[in-house]
């Protein structure tokens, strides 16, 4: 009976030994193993085996990236504005061994590096660069926790900083500023475009007295070119008269009896009733006559008869 029993419970304790070997890890996690308490390997993802009680299993880590928070805190930026800054680090772990030994607890360390280097680098900078350059903001901080967590086994994937909160009066002089500054570009836009309006106005106008001068030209132009036509035609005219009545004198009596016809004409169209038609023989006659009477008068004036 009692050797029964104490096969029993040899068969037990090795159950318990073989039980204790087995150790199935998860496919995101790392499980690091001392032997005698030394480092002696990591356990990836599957089933493994381990020796029981030479081997102890002493940290479990996901490779999972994993989400640090930084506490929110009070910083000073360099034109001496207190502000309330908060914002969360993404990390991954690549070396469960440095992340084990390296470093006591990385996230904590990882989260207190976060916020000292982000008073430095807000202590560096004014509150409208820190408002307006998050994305620089945030690639410092990356850098600086990137190089510090190389050695703990840890890789920083990307910081955001979430908040950044200033005091109540900051944030009413600053929406005055932001205020003031749209008026004056509203202005500027309005000055702008008045300028513009005056320059397209000017350039109008002076394409229209350009094109007016053009017009005028142009019509003086056509002007000189139809009175020299004119003075040409006539100048031809009175050439080929000339030549006529060079070569034929009864031509100027034809010319002078056609003028006297179109006189006549005129008058007998005339609706005048005092008028009277003689003659062209008549008229000669009696101009001779005038002139005869003018000579006899003016003799008796002088007492001589004129003969």
């Amino acid at each position: 009976m009692e050797g029964l029993i104490f096969t029993g419970a040899i068969i037990l304790f090795a159950l318990a030994i073989i039980v204790k070997g087995i150790k199935i890890v998860s496919q995101a996690d790392m499980l690091v193993v001392e032997r005698l308490g030394k480092f002696h390997t990591v356990l990836k993802g599957g089933l493994n085996f381990i020796i029981p009680i030479v081997d102890n299993p002493v940290n479990q880590l996901t490779t999972k990236e994993q989400m640090i928070d930084i506490p929110k805190q009070s910083v000073i930026t360099k034109d001496n504005v207190n502000i309330t800054i908060d914002g969360i680090v993404f990390c991954t772990v690549e070396n469960a061994q440095e992340a084990t030994y390296n470093v006591v607890d990385f996230k904590k360390a990882i989260s207190n590096l976060a916020m000292t280097t982000l008073r430095s680098e807000i202590g560096s900078m004014e509150l409208d660069a820190t408002l307006s350059n998050r994305d620089t903001l945030n690639a410092k901080l990356q850098n600086a926790l990137g190089e510090a967590s190389l050695n703990w086994g840890v890789k920083i994937t990307r910081v955001e900083i979430s908040d950044i909160s200033v005091p109540k009066e900051i944030e009413v002089a600053m929406n005055l500023q932001m205020q003031a500054e749209r008026e004056k570009r509203a202005k500027e836009t309005t000055a702008e475009a008045d300028k513009v309006a005056q320059v397209l106005g000017a350039e109008g106008f002076k394409q229209e007295e350009i094109l007016k001068a053009e017009a005028i030209e142009r019509m003086a132009d056509a002007k000189k070119y139809e009175q020299i036509a004119v003075a040409t035609g006539q100048s031809e005219a009175m050439d080929t008269i000339n030549k006529a009545m060079k070569d034929n004198k009864e031509a100027s009596e034809f010319l002078l009896a056609k003028d006297r016809i179109k006189a006549f004409e005129k008058l007998a169209n005339s609706d005048s009733s005092n008028k009277v038609i003689l003659p062209y023989n008549v008229t000669e006659m009696i101009g001779s006559m005038s002139i005869m009477g003018d000579a006899l008068f003016k003799g008796l004036e002088n007492g001589k008869p004129n003969s």
